[in-house]
């Protein structure tokens, strides 16, 4: 098979040669010049009930054979996070699963794993300070006790009740307090998660910020990196040169990435290290560009990850939040599970002509382990749907 067939928003179709399969090759020392979490999803069993609204029913077997993908290309993996379908299809019960299972999965092959640790196993919508606290207090402790590293994420919960930054600050030191090791903190902004809105106490980046350094400062021994997730590449530039050395910047920003990681030239160098969703649909290229960082080679890194830059841009397009889709979709192409079904019926967030523009961004980024498969699978779905009958 040498051509693929793509399918354009007015239902025509083209025909575009089919890329070879890339060449990196996995590393064989840790990568050392970049901290980088590639932010996993989950795999639902293709016959369970992953209705909208129903429990989440997992295919652990490839659920964690995904993570070990991720690990064999010197990622670390970030757990029940957003790119998990945290409050869009994995309930309280299953990111409990989740996060025991993939702890003692990251334990048995050395990996670097941490894990989303919220509020979001109340059901109550709204519910008070004190209350805030003691629920991320219970997962904490619930991860902690998994052996799991922690990523403090952003509370809907925090985000209805706070009534200032002061409120932040309060529920944050309390939190950061009873953590038995340093944690990441999260900062998702309104486009992945619209109720997040002005999270910090402010809907301005720069006035959020000085909340977050606060916060920082105030409990510096408590917090290993901030994980920054705004899509605003300038705002996290200037919060990354307010932090110190001991609380990293973890870009999360899925839109500009390449020039995040790669940073500034010496002698004044600064860069962000990575926890992305972007990180699980392109692991190879990811590593890839991380290890020619490591060689001191950033014309390479760039050749490398820039063309992912555009293949993000289309898996990320408004509305943000269904970017699951699109990071599930390419793990099915390219053989990490047996069928693009998600937990919640999310397979169904994205229209056929935006999955194929994810299919030909991922040709011309190399981002298809194995082309002829993918283009198989995606041929399949095409005639499942009429198109080209």
């Amino acid at each position: 098979m040498s051509d693929l067939t793509l399918l354009e928003p007015d239902g025509t179709t083209r025909t575009v040669p089919l890329g070879p399969a890339p060449t990196f090759t996995r590393p064989t020392r840790p990568l050392a010049s970049r901290i980088a979490y590639a932010a996993a999803h989950v795999i639902p069993t293709a016959w369970g009930d992953n209705t909208p609204g129903a429990p989440a029913e997992i295919d652990w077997d490839s659920t964690l054979a995904f993570r070990r993908h991720l690990y064999s290309w010197g990622l670390g993996v970030a757990d029940a996070m957003d790119t998990a379908q945290r409050n869009m299809g994995l309930d309280a019960a299953a990111t409990r699963e989740l996060i025991t299972r993939s702890a003692a999965d990251a334990r048995q092959v050395s990996g670097r794993l941490v894990v989303g640790v919220n509020t979001d196993h109340v059901d109550d919508e709204v519910i008070a300070l004190d209350s805030v606290i003691d629920a991320y207090v219970s997962q904490l402790h619930f991860a902690e006790d998994a052996g799991a590293g922690v990523v403090l994420m952003a509370s809907r919960h925090l985000a209805r009740a706070a009534q200032s930054a002061a409120d932040y600050e309060r529920v944050y030191a309390a939190v950061l307090a009873r953590a038995g090791a340093p944690v990441i903190l999260h900062w998702l902004g309104a486009a992945f998660d619209p109720v997040l809105d002005g999270y910090f106490g402010s809907r301005r980046a720069d006035a959020a910020s000085d909340v977050l350094v606060r916060i920082i400062e105030a409990n510096a021994a408590h917090v290993s990196g901030v994980k920054m997730s705004l899509l605003d590449a300038d705002a996290e530039v200037s919060l990354r040169s307010r932090l110190p050395e001991t609380a990293p910047m973890y870009t999360g920003d899925d839109f500009n990435y390449v020039a995040l990681i790669e940073g500034t030239p010496a002698p004044s160098h600064t860069y962000s290290n990575a926890l992305l969703g972007a990180f699980a649909a392109i692991a190879p290229n990811a590593s890839a560009a991380i290890q020619a960082l490591d060689e001191g080679d950033a014309s390479r890194y760039r050749s490398i990850l820039g063309p992912t830059e555009a293949l993000s841009r289309q898996v990320f397009a408004a509305p943000t939040f269904y970017y699951k889709t699109g990071v599930a979709f390419l793990a099915w192409l390219n053989g990490h599970q047996p069928s693009f079904t998600m937990v919640g019926g999310l397979h169904a967030a994205r229209s056929l002509p935006h999955l194929s523009a994810i299919v030909r961004l991922a040709n011309e980024s190399g981002a298809l382990e194995r082309p002829e498969l993918a283009a198989a699978r995606w041929h399949g779905m095409l005639a499942q749907n009429g198109v080209g009958a």
